[in-house]
């Protein structure tokens, strides 16, 4: 059982590795294979090839259960030729809405679709949309109060599912694809429409609307208890699961802490409150034999217990929104609580297997994530380290104080084993752990699992005044608890930051930590500490004296490129700003340094004030140490106030790193006196050169700016890589201009379906009548270009390929 569940668990992680979903003769193959691996076992005499037979099996059924989950999501694609065009929709509202500055955001199950020449049947079933404030139908610009299981009809423009792709990043693309969401777009004005957006019904009575209705009702009581309050975010992903509401200087402090995961409706808590209410029933069960009921003659305490506890297990996991670690803890309960009623005595290995695969029988992209492995990680290295044994209850003739310090020595070793335990994956999915999450864990699990969580769940649905006594007392408490989580994490040395490990270094790692962790009796357990010795002195790789490496981010409509020399780094731009909470530094680039191990840079430069090139240097300035900054933006500039050390670029300026020279080209130091010149217009302008090789960095000058360049600097302008200038639009990369260039490659670092419609076809085409090969970010992702006595380049999509991006 246990080596067929595994098996499932390893072929359907081998499916997401895929460049392609196999061809359905391919999946009859393995059937059949399966099916005659499955009966040739029983002719197996030897353990160790019957557990490598049932492990096979199980593989190839994993494999191609994803394979088919995989294809019945994506066979729900909004077709190309349908991106861009007004389509109405009647649907119900299928997920809490966020509420934004500009807008909402909300998960849309579509009933019927249909546009001018009548219905169609092209709209995918489910649709992720925003609804920005300019086009609601009231005109009033304040967002439209849309809730959960509401039928709308919507007048929608819609784009297939698509995300940015970096290494080290977030897939979008597949998440949303695990959503069944298999279409973004905005809901447009109604002006010229023949059908109006309106409410239809206030509300459509189905299982899940009713569980998201419920959700929308106990967010909005907790943010009405607690209105402006820091962390009331906190207590709503604590009672709903929704952890939209709590800001990014937050998250910095939990993660730098280790408690993130304590922030959500976790395992943890489920289990609490399942146990209690199982206690609770086991006991008022009990004692109603003292009454004319006497139901333990009608059904055992035990099997009542069991049940109450597996039922409200399932209902906070429900408000939870199904997450892994939800799920995983639902699953387990649930089998703990049958092996209870049919009195069956279960493993717990077995219990966590069979939760294993149930996890991804439901859902084959849940090994993607971060937090399935470390959920399951974290009770398999428990139940390896205490040899598969649990103790569950003191002997009868325990004292009180024997209890307490039995209790007291569990804890404090489960919190070894599990800090110990996951370094090796937490360094491999993140780059960093936390060095004081120990300290952190002791106080946050029993402060949030046993006092915050109880008072915020009973808070939520208790009447007025109660709810806004507790709530406000559940607030007090992470109020308190942030404070020294701050002071925790203030502390230079309170994260181990390392490049994310190669996996020969993972594998040393984890074999050293089994060994460290083994059961009590096995040699020698210090010696696992040799394990972790790649680990702890992994550096971040770089190039070679003379040469250079550049990272052309996929950011959107926008501009991030990373400069790597031996010995220094420069960010050239930072990425477009998203939202309030997010953008291209914190989203994009962040993300890539420490995974890379990189924690400083020797240099930024923002090239020009517009959003889409200088919206994410604060966060870069936040999260790494910068040691100077170059801009052509106003001094009286938020990016320049908070810059260190920071400079103007200047045509002329000059540098070399590690033998590789970098020259200011433009803007002229004279035009910051002229108020006629527009951002753009004095756009730092870098040309870096590396061997025989250059890159020309030209951000958005347009055609009067490349016509003085051409004029002043010809012979310096050559170069084997250009970034097209501002986006490959309308009004740049004059003929003129790139003969003067003449680059083998052109980069164009822009967004999917962008308003702005960048590249402008005739640009593009340009490019491709002088023989320089096009590289567009929104078709390539993130693209690596080395430079030396040759250069190479790698696209991201190309070079991670994965079967939700071919399409």
């Amino acid at each position: 059982m246990r080596s067929v569940l595994l098996g499932f668990v390893v072929g359907a992680a081998w499916l997401q590795m895929q460049a392609a979903l196999p061809t359905q003769l391919v999946i009859g193959v393995l059937v059949a294979a399966a099916i005659l691996s499955g009966l040739s076992v029983r002719a197996i005499h030897r353990p160790v090839f019957k557990v490598s037979a049932l492990a096979a099996c199980g593989a190839v059924s994993g494999f191609v259960w994803a394979a088919l989950f995989a294809q019945h999501y994506l066979a729900h694609e909004l077709p190309k030729e349908w991106e861009g065009r007004d389509v109405t929709v009647v649907g119900t509202i299928d997920s809490l809405p966020y509420r934004f500055d500009q807008g909402v955001r909300f998960n849309f199950a579509v009933e019927r679709a249909s546009t001018d020449e009548g219905t169609v049947s092209v709209v995918p079933p489910k649709l992720a949309l925003s609804w920005y404030s300019g086009f609601f139908s009231d005109d009033s610009g304040t967002v439209s109060d849309v809730k959960p299981g509401e039928r709308w009809q919507l007048t929608v423009r819609l784009k297939r599912s698509h995300g940015n792709a970096n290494p080290h990043g977030f897939d979008y693309e597949v998440w949303l694809l695990e959503q069944n969401l298999r279409a973004t777009g905005a809901v447009r004005s109604d002006e010229n429409a023949l059908l109006k957006n309106r409410r239809v019904d206030n509300f459509v009575v189905s299982f899940g609307n009713v569980v998201e209705h419920c959700r929308g009702w106990l967010r909005d009581r907790i943010l009405a208890a607690l209105p402006d309050k820091e962390y009331a975010g906190v207590i709503v992903a604590l009672v709903v699961g929704d952890q939209r509401e709590i800001g990014q200087t937050d998250w910095k402090i939990f993660n730098r802490t280790g408690i993130g995961h304590l922030i959500s409706i976790s395992g943890l808590h489920i289990t609490m409150v399942a146990g209690l209410f199982a206690a609770i029933v086991s006991g008022l069960w009990r004692r109603s034999f003292f009454t004319d009921a006497r139901l333990p003659l009608l059904l055992p305490a035990q099997k009542a217990a069991a049940l109450a506890g597996a039922g409200i297990a399932l209902i906070y996991v429900l408000l939870a929104g199904f997450g892994i670690p939800a799920q995983r803890t639902l699953y387990m309960l649930s089998v703990v609580a049958a092996a209870l009623w049919f009195g069956r005595i279960t493993s717990v290995s077995h219990v966590l297997c069979i939760a294993l695969g149930v996890v991804v029988l439901l859902d084959p992209w849940a090994v993607l994530w971060p937090g399935f492995w470390l959920s399951f990680g974290a009770v398999a290295i428990i139940l390896y380290a205490s040899g598969g044994r649990v103790q569950l209850q003191a002997d009868a003739a325990s004292t009180r104080r024997e209890i307490w310090s039995k209790a007291l020595k569990s804890a404090t070793h489960t919190q070894y084993v599990v800090t110990l335990g996951l370094v090796p994956l937490t360094m491999l999915l993140f780059g960093q752990m936390s060095l004081v999450s120990p300290i952190a864990n002791a106080v946050a699990i029993p402060l949030i699992s046993f006092i915050v969580t109880p008072l915020a769940l009973v808070g939520s649905v208790l009447p007025a005044p109660l709810w806004a006594w507790l709530l406000g007392l559940a607030h007090s408490m992470v109020e308190l608890l942030a404070l020294g989580l701050t002071w925790l994490s203030s502390f230079p040395a309170a994260v181990w930051t390392a490049p994310v490990p190669a996996f020969w270094i993972f594998g040393a790692a984890l074999i050293g930590t089994l060994w460290l962790l083994a059961p009590r009796g096995w040699p020698v357990r210090w010696l696992g500490l040799a394990g972790w010795l790649p680990l702890m002195l992994n550096t971040s790789t770089h190039p070679k004296q003379g040469e250079m490496w550049v990272t052309a981010f996929d950011v959107g409509q926008g501009m991030a490129l990373l400069v790597e020399t031996r010995h220094h780094r420069l960010l050239y731009d930072t990425g477009p700003f998203y939202s309030p909470q997010s953008d291209g530094g914190n989203r994009v680039i962040l993300p890539y340094l420490k995974a890379r191990g990189i924690g400083a840079l020797d240099g930024v430069i923002v090239s020009h004030n517009d959003n889409d090139h200088s919206g994410g240097a604060l966060s870069i300035f936040e999260g790494v140490k910068v040691a100077w900054v170059a801009s052509s933006l106003s001094f009286a500039s938020p990016i320049v106030k908070a810059a260190p050390d920071h400079r103007r670029c200047a045509a002329g300026q000059t540098w070399s790193w590690d033998g590789v020279q970098f020259d200011m080209l433009h803007p002229t130091m004279v035009s910051y006196d002229s108020s006629k010149w527009k951002p753009n217009a004095r756009s730092c302008t870098l040309k870096i050169t590396a061997g025989g090789q250059s890159i020309l960095l030209a951000g958005d000058i347009e055609a009067v700016q490349e016509a003085e360049l051409v004029e002043s600097s010809a012979e310096k302008l050559q170069a084997s890589v250009l970034l097209a200038p501002h986006h490959g639009s309308g009004t740049s990369s004059t003929k003129a201009f790139l003969h003067a260039v003449k680059p083998e490659l052109a980069l164009f670092q822009v967004g999917y379906r962008n308003r702005y419609h960048h590249p402008k076809a005739e640009v593009f085409e340009r490019y491709g009548q002088f023989g320089i090969k096009r590289v567009r970010s929104d078709e390539s992702g993130a693209v690596t270009l080395q430079f030396g006595s040759a250069l190479s380049s790698t696209e991201y999509r190309t070079e991670h390929a994965r079967y939700w991006y071919g399409r």
